[in-house]
C-alpha cells in the first residue's frame, strides 16, 4: 500500500492506491530506453494497467496503440501515475508537467546521477510491478515560484532543482543585490545567483559551496556564483520569506529554471521569488531515505 513521507513525526500510511492509468515520459534517446519500454509494456499487460503515451512519444518511438497501450493520448490530470525514463531533466519536466494535480512521478533513472530517481534500470522489473501495485511511499516536493520579470515570464514558473541568474557569456561581472522581507542583505558582485529547493541543493549550490538541505527541510538557499567578495555567504531563507533580486548590472542577465533558458532581467529590474510547498510528488519504495540515496548517488561520483 502506498504510504506518505516528509510529513512531522514521520511516514503515515494512506489508502491503497490503485493504479490504472499511467502516463509515460521518456528521454530524448529512445533507443537507449526501448529495452525497459518493452518490459514496462510487457508488465502492464500482466498487470491489467493502461499506459498512456502523447502524441510526442508515440512518434519517437514509432508506437502502435495495443493492449494496454494508448497512443497519441491527449494531456490527462486523471491518470493515477507518471512513470519516467530517464535523467533529472526528464523527471523535473514530469514534475512541471503534474504540478498541482495530485498525480505522483516514478522514475527509472536512465541518466548519469537522477537524484531524482525511484529506481535504477536494473530494478525496473520488480520495481514497475510494486508501482503497478500502489506499493510505494509518496514524497511531497516544495518548488521556487518566479512572480515575473517585467511581463517575460511566464506566470507562476516554477523551479523544483533552482532558479539560476548569471551573467551573459562575454559580458562584464555582474552586479546582484538580494532582498529578503523588504530588508536589502546586500549587493554583490559575482557571475550569478542561484536559489535552491532542498531538491535543488545538491547541485548547483552545492558546486558553489552552498549546503545540502535534507529533504523534508522547509526552506530555501540563495548561494553566488564567483562572488567577487569575501564576505558574500550563501543564506539559508524560511519558507514565508520573499525573496526579490535586482539587476544593478549594465547588461541584461540570463534566468534558467531547472537548467532551462527562460528569460532575461533588464539592467535596473527586479525578479520576485518565493517557496511554495507540496508543488510536486515523487513516488519512492518504501523504505527510501534521502540520507541513503545521497551516500549512494555522490559515492558512485567519487568511484
Amino acid at each position: 500500500m502506498s504510504s506518505e513521507t516528509g510529513q512531522p513525526g514521520g511516514p503515515h500510511v494512506l489508502p491503497v492506491r490503485s493504479v490504472r492509468e499511467v502516463s509515460v515520459l521518456t528521454h530524448t534517446r529512445p533507443a537507449q530506453t526501448a529495452g525497459a519500454l518493452q518490459a514496462l509494456v510487457d508488465a502492464a499487460v500482466t498487470a491489467g494497467v493502461t499506459l498512456r503515451f502523447d502524441r510526442n512519444e508515440t512518434d519517437k518511438h514509432g508506437l502502435k496503440a495495443r493492449e494496454s497501450v494508448v497512443v497519441g493520448a491527449l494531456d490527462d490530470d486523471t491518470v493515477d501515475l507518471c512513470i519516467v525514463l530517464g535523467g533529472d531533466g526528464t523527471i523535473l519536466r514530469a514534475l512541471r508537467r503534474y504540478a498541482g494535480t495530485g498525480v505522483p512521478v516514478f522514475a527509472v533513472n536512465f541518466g548519469d546521477i537522477g537524484f531524482l530517481a525511484t529506481i535504477e534500470p536494473d530494478e525496473l522489473s520488480g520495481g514497475v510491478r510494486r508501482a503497478f501495485e500502489g506499493d510505494f511511499e509518496l514524497l511531497r516536493l516544495p518548488a521556487i515560484v518566479l512572480d515575473g520579470v517585467g511581463g517575460n515570464i511566464k506566470k507562476d514558473e516554477r523551479a523544483f532543482n533552482d532558479v539560476a541568474i548569471h551573467r551573459k557569456v562575454g559580458e562584464r561581472v555582474a552586479e546582484i543585490a538580494y532582498v529578503l522581507d523588504g530588508e536589502e542583505l546586500g549587493s554583490v558582485r559575482c557571475d550569478g545567483l542561484v536559489v535552491a529547493t532542498p531538491a535543488g541543493s545538491t547541485g548547483y549550490n552545492l558546486a558553489n559551496g552552498g549546503p545540502v538541505m535534507a529533504w523534508g527541510v522547509e526552506g530555501f538557499v540563495v548561494s553566488f556564483i564567483a562572488p567577487h567578495s569575501l564576505t558574500a555567504r550563501t543564506l539559508v531563507a524560511a519558507p514565508k520569506d520573499r525573496l526579490t533580486i535586482h539587476n544593478r548590472s549594465r547588461e541584461a542577465l540570463d534566468v534558467s529554471v531547472d537548467g532551462r533558458p527562460v528569460c532575461e532581467i533588464a539592467p535596473g529590474a527586479m525578479l520576485d521569488a518565493r517557496f511554495v510547498d507540496d508543488a510536486g510528488i515523487i513516488a519512492q519504495l518504501p523504505g527510501s531515505s534521502f540520507y541513503r540515496r545521497l551516500r549512494e548517488k555522490f559515492g558512485r561520483l567519487a568511484r
